[in-house]
């Protein structure tokens, strides 16, 4: 039992409950007992002190790792304002206090609740979004928030972190990731009853400045890729030019999702681990042109050189061509690949002799969106292909401008303007 004050600022007790007072009760669970504070809703009536409005209120300060609760006196304002703006101000000052989320779970302190997630949630998901979580907990969010209760945590605390986060020399990727992972716990803390809600949903960033010209390959520059590049990994560019198939989805591409004129995407390989697609429009059957299923095929007949010092060592393309055998598989032993050995070996190397070290998956995947807009593609149709969940995203995002595109559309509005004017 611990000492607290009501509303007047009267000395009150049981406020904290001890798990002493209830051994065999309710707050025991599997031989841990816990501190479980309960917070009460606070509303004092504010008084004049002198040339200022104060108010009596109960806060909760951490001290030598534990929390304590403690009485404070809070200036309001100047005493030259009337008793409802004094009000007033006291309601703004409580809000974050008296905000319903704050439970009796809402007294985990960020720290405790971040092993749970380690334990709980973190295993569930990839390997390298693994070691990036736990790159962001220990550096950031830990060091930060690790003393402060799960209720402690509100809207204004955390959107003056995230400013001064934009403040540093931190990049605005590095910022949002340590947001995403931040409220992956704080979600889960709602999940499970923590918190009635996550405050992480309302931060707001400053917006960044957006370079709309995103890299892509003209057509000639995708064939002198291919041309310089060694196989399989010529092959698995040119079928990720004419499909936009992301790497991890032709790294996970079996003999059996090669068809009639059509590539099935029903899981991806990235790093390590197996999964399902990206999302649920990820997962489909696209239709593809017959030189694109030609290229594929032709690396079961395909030997690789490889050179052993002064000697060559020579490994078929594709070992074996089963059903659930890889299309494209690590030379030496047919395992899947990785898709930053391709890149920084293979592509970068070839790319940069031509101009253009700049090339990368994803600049492959909008090159393939941008061809289908100049090919005069419904961006509807260019959605399906791409299988992305919106129109928006294929245009906004993947979709390049195009000086020719807009060359061309500037001359049929001349033809437009000319025949209409030819007919008045």
């Amino acid at each position: 039992m611990s000492t607290s004050f009501d509303r007047a600022g009267k000395s009150t007790a049981r406020d904290t409950l001890s798990v002493e007072q209830f051994p065999n009760g309710p707050l025991s669970k599997g031989g841990v007992h816990e501190k479980v504070a309960r917070r009460r809703y606070q509303k004092p009536t504010p008084q004049r002190r002198g040339k200022h409005w104060t108010i009596l209120v109960r806060e909760d300060v951490i001290v030598d790792g534990r929390s304590q609760r403690k009485l404070n006196r809070v200036t309001l304002g100047p005493a030259k304002l009337s008793k409802t703006e004094a009000e007033r101000l006291r309601d703004h000052h409580l809000a974050a206090i008296n905000h319903h989320q704050v439970g009796v779970g809402g007294a985990c302190l960020f720290r405790d609740f971040v092993g749970i997630y380690e334990r709980d949630v973190l295993p569930t998901l990839a390997s390298t979004t693994q070691e990036r979580t736990r790159s962001v907990l220990k550096n950031h969010l830990v060091p930060e928030f690790g003393d402060f209760m799960l209720r402690e945590l509100t809207l204004e605390k955390l959107q003056g972190y995230y400013m001064r986060l934009q403040g540093s020399k931190l990049s605005a990727e590095s910022i949002d990731k340590v947001r995403d992972v931040h409220s992956a716990v704080m979600r889960t803390a709602v999940d499970y009853g923590r918190l009635d809600a996550n405050p992480l949903e309302k931060i707001r960033l400053k917006r960044r400045r957006l370079n709309r010209a995103k890299p892509f390959l003209r057509v000639d520059q995708f064939f002198l890729l291919v041309e310089a590049l060694a196989e399989p990994y010529a092959s698995m560019v040119y079928v990720a030019g004419f499909t936009g198939l992301r790497f991890s989805e032709l790294a996970g591409l079996q003999w059996r999702n090669i068809g009639d004129g059509s590539i099935s995407i029903d899981q991806r390989y990235a790093r390590g681990d197996w999964d399902e697609p990206k999302s649920h429009a990820s997962r489909a059957t696209i239709p593809v042109d017959q030189h694109v299923l030609d290229r594929i095929h032709r690396l079961k007949t395909l030997e690789v050189v490889i050179k052993a010092g002064w000697a060559e060592r020579r490994y078929p393309a594709v070992k074996s061509s089963g059903p659930d055998d890889l299309v494209f598989q690590s030379v030496k032993d047919g395992s899947p690949m990785r898709d930053n050995n391709v890149l920084s070996k293979h592509i970068k190397p070839a790319a940069s002799a031509l101009g253009f070290g700049w090339v990368n998956w994803q600049v492959l995947r909008r090159s393939c969106a941008t061809w289908l807009q100049q090919a005069g593609v419904d961006v509807k149709d260019a959605q399906g292909l791409l299988r992305h969940s919106r129109a928006s995203t294929t245009q906004d995002i993947y979709q390049q401008i195009v000086a020719e595109s807009q060359h061309r559309a500037v001359r049929k509005l001349t033809t437009f303007v000319q025949q209409g004017r030819s007919v008045q």
